[in-house]
């Protein structure tokens, strides 16, 4: 069965202005989502779904969909801030999504084989769709609990213009996830990658530490173990209370791993991940995806 694509794109950059998942940065406007979906396409997955806000679908539709349609079978699932299990509502002056899990959760009802979850507005590179769809492709028929996760190596996920915040990664002797820790301010400093950390010290890291870009792969029983725990997450009256507490992927694969209820293999690539993480980034990012279709890497037009 082949594997499925899910889209994370419910969300706008908060330090980058406007939809930067529709910003047109390859030769003849592609984004960089357009370049995710033809890797994905060419590395066997079968279905995009896409998680947006319900008053963004009409433009979704026109601008987005209707390119891929003839390609690729396409659906859209919304995240509402009321989308909530039985028994909670949502405090009445959040306005903020609940997060990059519960986006997740709305694609339990279409969602029905391995799958693999990305950010819209990440270039995540060929190599990486490969090793995860051939992970997801050769999982044998009704697996569970077997999770995997791309792990870029940090010296490829910098940006030229300022720090970047990433999920420092630690595995075992088998290359399972032992840990994710979020570092937010991380940076090449004298030829070295470094953070900031617990103490306020700047630490060197090895350029090939692996970090989580936020591209996952799950079965379809992730979606009732994330259903049980954000009942958990939303009985805390600290996250009703902080009305920009997010339940994230991170957060629901730490409490499986911890709990011994599933495996996470990071799978090693050697792609360059680049994205807009700030406006000053933008003609690199031109610039790098104008050099890979210049060497053959992508066509011109795309779709």
């Amino acid at each position: 069965m082949k594997p499925t694509l899910f889209l994370l794109a419910a969300g706008m950059g908060s330090r980058y202005g406007g939809l930067k998942q529709l910003d047109g940065l390859g030769p003849n406007g592609e984004t960089i989502m357009d370049y995710s979906i033809y890797d994905a396409i060419k590395a066997g997955f079968g279905k995009l779904v896409f998680v947006i806000r319900k008053d963004f679908e009409q433009d979704f539709r026109d601008k987005i969909i209707s390119k891929y349609e003839g390609h690729i079978p396409c659906e859209l699932v919304f995240q509402e801030l009321d989308a909530l299990p039985e028994g909670f509502t949502c405090p009445v002056d959040r306005t903020k999504p609940w997060g990059t899990n519960h986006a997740v959760m709305m694609g339990a009802d279409v969602i029905k084989e391995p799958f693999a979850v990305i950010n819209c507005d990440d270039f995540y590179g060929r190599d990486s769709f490969q090793v995860m769809g051939k992970f997801l492709s050769e999982l044998p028929e009704g697996s569970k609990n077997v999770y995997s996760m791309v792990g870029f190596r940090i010296g490829n996920t910098l940006s030229e213009s300022g720090t970047v915040s990433r999920g420092l990664c630690s595995t075992d002797a088998n290359n399972l996830l032992t840990s994710v820790v979020e570092r937010t301010k991380i940076q090449r400093m004298d030829g070295e990658v470094k953070y900031i950390d617990d103490n306020g010290e700047w630490t060197a890291t090895p350029d090939t530490t692996p970090v989580s870009m936020n591209f996952w792969g799950f079965t379809p029983d992730y979606f009732a173990y994330s259903q049980e725990f954000f009942k958990t997450f939303l009985s805390d009256s600290k996250n009703m209370e902080n009305l920009k507490s997010e339940f994230f992927i991170p957060l629901m694969v730490d409490k499986l791993i911890n709990d011994g209820t599933a495996t996470v293999e990071v799978l090693d690539t050697n792609s360059k991940w680049f994205g807009v993480t700030y406006p000053e980034d933008r003609q690199s990012v031109v610039d790098k995806i104008k050099a890979l279709v210049d060497a053959g890497e992508y066509p011109a037009k795309l779709f």
